[in-house]
């Protein structure tokens, strides 16, 4: 089974300050699924490291205050694209992140404040049938898998 997953998660140093979320319980996992990573920020021509970003009033903003929701939506169509081209039918994304939070995300005001809400890329996916989960929360998809 294919699933999408953050590469960050996998130890790729993709995250805006340069590094990685590696994540040795996912990576764990590996013999198992077939994990398709993606960085949405990347994917939507954004540079590596880069300036932290957060959603503000269904806006994306970086810290310098520059509107970068586009570049965020590009990636988000191009993280789709390679969901519907693997087959994935699930995808575990990095938590509270602009793109890949689910269920909570960072409020915009850069203080550390976390809300309610989605990622840009959790919205097209989820919009288009693919069930998401963070790293928090993966091992519900295990389980679900495991039954």
């Amino acid at each position: 089974m294919n699933i999408l997953v953050s590469a960050c998660l996998l130890g790729v140093d993709c995250c805006w300050h340069g590094g990685n979320n590696r994540n040795e319980m996912l990576i764990s996992r590996k013999d198992t699924y077939t994990f398709v990573p993606i960085c949405p920020e990347q994917l939507g021509g954004l540079t590596t490291p880069r300036l932290p970003a957060e959603i503000r009033n269904q806006f994306v903003v970086a810290n310098d205050e520059a509107d970068i929701t586009r570049n965020f939506e590009k990636g988000a169509a191009e993280a789709l694209k390679l969901a519907q081209l693997y087959e994935c039918k699930y995808a575990i994304l990095k938590a509270n992140s602009p793109s890949c939070g689910c269920g909570r995300i960072y409020d915009g005001s850069f203080t550390g404040t976390l809300i309610d809400g989605d990622g840009i890329t959790v919205k097209r996916l989820t919009e288009n049938g693919i069930k998401v989960f963070t790293e928090d929360t993966m091992h519900l998809l295990f389980e679900l898998l495991a039954l």
